[in-house]
């Protein structure tokens, strides 16, 4: 019945609705030959006219090998006409549609005497924010309201993306690959997310979201991929861009401290200086990002309490005031060392310094007592470095062309907890360090060759990545801490995977069909002296297939289906045998057991355009095997909690997405994206090892959810633009519980002063204060509700100068 309504409801939106699509721009490319002697034909007459009113648009001429180019030519329908003296002239179809950058027609051959016509098919197009079929654009720069912020920021008033625990998700998902200029790197993380609150949005040019990814891509990610893309200018001569901004967060107390609890931060400051330098001339273009941010934040400030099948009932209070100092340094050089070779160097270095003061105090049911008070303090260092090295060989024909490429990164993590444990009769000083390095290389060689209805692509990939961790505790009197869980763990994996993708475009239809073929190899080794846990790995051999096909209706309308079969490997993290207290009373802890979750996911989407606006619709299912999840259990006798990695059963998610935008005037634009969904977790049992066996029965859960977001910009007058934005987030389920609705309010407003060079804006976050994440948790013998106030309200200011 919910399935026949998500149908209903999304028939009714399409046919509601108008969209507009933005036309993308390709390059035609072919081969003039005698038709008789099959030689080149130089200097051959080449001229593009529309095909409505045939007038002249492109011209060129063959060169002495007969080979044409005709560039940035616009999705349309057009006709080729091809003229030299001695030979009649040919005329034939050409379409530029979506799917392709580059169109090769091949060869074409010129008869003495004879006139044929005959019929050819090309493609290439993009709707706004890029809506060819693989993907779509957003400019980092349009984002008003998130100017100043992070990345991750910048990224929760897009289309499709919500923000949950720090994570970005994709339609309620949060398996999301991160790739930065298309590469994995341990700044964003190896299969996995993190530092995407730390990087400068002022660094990013753009962020693109592939919600299907081809073959291409690496396997991992069941909710797809977002790719940052750092600034490169392309102007030519020295050029560049200056910027600084400030802010304050967390303006007022939004919920009081429990007793005995050290201040929360209030009015932190925030300062984002950056500059962009660019130099191009002849063949040389060299380029320095360089970002620092500041911050302090109230990072946590979650009140929580605890029941026990018993009558023990617990109130505590998790707070964490943070400071953070992250610089990111981006630079390289192009070399195009001549018009069919290209070299490319570029580094990327990165650090990350945190340091977290924390407070967590335990009292009993009417607060009469306190039963504990644990302070702690996290010192961490996250120091990355990647050299990267390409080259790129095209051939005579336009878009032929060979890429392969060598990238190496570095990373470590260097954390220090400091732990004051406060208890009626005693106090405890602990303390432990985690040292870890992390060394990637990968190697990658990609081959694409345009076809006259398309283009063929295939490559390959090898990564090799080793971890060794190191994990040192220093208990003090009568400590909490599980000493002997300590000692060093070296993760291994080895990943080789062929892929291939054949696309296709006619005037009608895009089609896609591609597969990955991925053997991956772990081993985890641990330390032998462990009390729970052995040295475990996996190995399989998958292929990953995807399938994407397109009709066009018309020129306004457009049918799309999708199917791709994906993986999530889980982390290091996810594995990791140390116990972390920075919870002293609820421990995550990682399981060398764990295995990959596959995901197989189909997707029907419906696409409209129309003047000044566009509508896309989607209807999406996934079903996950062998789902990775946090599970929490207890031990007999003790209040702890331990939150422990986890294979469950099958879960499944059936939703529907839809965007709709228009421009009403010329002053005022808005969008409208939502996305609502269904998720299953079937019931399963599993048993966590860790500090003694465990044994949890999951039910099966079921709740329907999703969110809503309403983005609306003014153009006030020339040089002044204003943003609104609106987000709603539904109630949903999450394992052994779920977690409540939430929404805010954004709004931002920019100039450009100094005749267009120079700009300011002004912004502020959760103008209302009501972005709050409560929880519902239920375990074996317990349940536990959560209301965090960590700090969302934020106002931003700065400058920037383009020179």
């Amino acid at each position: 019945m919910k399935l026949k309504i998500i149908l209903v409801l999304s028939f009714i939106v399409m046919k509601i609705f108008n969209v507009t699509a933005q036309n993308n721009s390709a390059t035609i490319s072919g081969l003039i030959k005698d038709k008789t002697s099959k030689t080149p034909l130089p200097y051959v007459n080449i001229v593009l006219k529309s095909a409505k009113d045939q007038k002249f648009l492109f011209g060129t001429v063959t060169s002495e090998d007969g080979r044409f180019s005709l560039a940035s030519v616009p999705s349309e329908n057009y006709i080729l006409e091809i003229s030299t003296i001695g030979y009649k002239i040919k005329s034939q179809k050409v379409f530029v549609g979506t799917l392709s950058n580059f169109l090769d027609l091949n060869t074409i051959d010129l008869e003495e005497d004879i006139t044929t016509l005959s019929e050819v098919v090309v493609t290439s197009k993009a709707p706004e924010m890029s809506s060819k079929m693989d993907k779509k654009v957003f400019s980092v720069a349009d984002n008003i309201i998130q100017s100043g912020g992070s990345v991750l920021q910048s990224m929760q008033n897009l289309p499709g993306v919500t923000l949950n625990n720090g994570k970005v998700q994709l339609r309620g998902n949060d398996k999301v690959m991160v790739l930065i200029d298309g590469k994995q790197t341990a700044l964003t993380g190896f299969g996995n997310q993190s530092g995407l609150d730390n990087i400068p949005a002022s660094a990013i040019e753009k962020i693109e979201i592939i919600n299907n990814p081809s073959s291409k891509f690496d396997a991992n990610g069941n909710a797809g991929i977002i790719n940052i893309i750092y600034k490169k200018n392309k102007q030519e001569g020295f050029n560049g861009k200056v910027g600084i901004s400030s802010g304050y967060g967390a303006l007022w107390e939004r919920k009081a401290n429990l007793p005995t609890v050290r201040p929360q931060y209030q009015m932190t400051p925030k300062i984002n200086p950056s500059l962009s330098l660019n130099y191009r001339k002849n063949k040389i273009n060299a380029y320095l990002q360089a970002d620092y941010l500041y911050t302090e934040t109230l990072n946590k400030n979650e009140f929580v309490t605890r029941t026990y099948d018993d009558g023990t009932l617990i109130n505590q209070q998790s707070l964490r005031n943070r400071d953070t100092h992250f610089t990111t340094l981006k630079s390289g050089i192009d070399w195009n060392y001549n018009e069919n070779n290209t070299f490319a160097f570029s580094g990327l270095f990165g650090s990350e310094k945190i340091i977290d003061n924390g407070d967590q105090p335990f009292f009993n049911r009417d607060y009469s007592q306190r039963l504990r008070l644990w302070q702690f303090v996290e010192d961490e260092l996250k120091t990355t470095a990647m050299v990267s090295a390409s080259y790129e060989h095209k051939f005579k024909e336009a878009g032929h062309k060979l890429n392969a490429g060598i990238n190496y990164t570095y990373h470590r993590e260097d954390e220090k907890y400091f732990f004051t444990n406060i208890m009626p009769a005693f106090n405890g000083q602990d303390s432990f360090k985690l040292l870890s390095d992390e060394k990637v290389i990968d190697i990658n060689l990609d081959y694409v060759q345009p076809l006259k209805y398309g283009r063929f692509e295939t490559g390959l990939k090898f990564r090799n990545r080793e971890i060794p961790t190191n994990m040192q505790f220093f208990p003090g009197e009568n400590s909490p801490i599980d000493a002997n869980a300590g000692g060093w763990a070296n993760y291994k994996e080895i990943i080789p995977a062929l892929y291939s993708n054949y696309i296709y475009e006619t005037n009608k239809i895009e089609a896609e069909l591609g597969v990955r073929l991925e053997y991956v190899k772990l081993q985890y080794d641990v330390n032998p002296n462990h009390p729970t846990y052995k040295s475990n790995g996996y190995n399989y051999t998958e292929p990953f297939p995807n399938v994407r096909f397109g009709y066009k209706i018309d020129d306004k309308n457009k049918i799309t289906a999708f199917y791709n079969r994906r993986v999530d490997r889980p982390s290091e993290v996810d594995i990791r045998i140390f116990p972390k207290y920075d919870d002293a009373e609820i421990i995550k802890v990682g399981n060398p057991a764990l295995r990959p979750q596959f995901t197989s996911a189909f997707e029907i989407g419906y696409k409209k355009t129309m003047q000044k606006g566009y509508f896309t619709s989607s209807l999406y299912y996934r079903i996950i095997n062998g789902t990775i999840t946090r599970i929490a259990t207890t031990v007999p006798g003790s209040t702890l909690i331990y939150n422990v990695f986890q294979n469950a059963d099958q879960s499944r998610s059936l939703g529907i997405e839809a965007i709709y935008s228009k421009e009403i005037t010329s002053w005022y634009s808005f969008n409208i994206n939502g996305n609502i969904y269904q998720n299953t977790i079937d019931a399963f049992t599993v048993t966590n090892l860790y500090p003694v066996p465990s044994t949890y029965f999951g039910e099966r859960q079921q709740m329907v959810s999703g969110n809503f977001k309403w983005n609306n910009t003014l153009q006030l007058n020339k040089t002044i633009k204003g943003q609104v934005s609106a987000i709603y987030l539904a109630p949903d389920i999450i394992p052994q519980g779920k977690i409540d609705a939430r929404f805010s309010v954004d709004l931002g407003i920019k100039k450009t002063v100094q005749k267009g060079k120079g700009e300011v804006f002004l912004n502020a976050t959760d103008i209302f204060n009501t972005l709050v994440i409560q929880k519902e948790i239920k375990g074996e013998g317990f349940n536990y509700n959560s209301k965090d106030y960590y700090e969302t309200q934020v106002i931003r200011f700065g400058y920037s100068y383009k020179f």
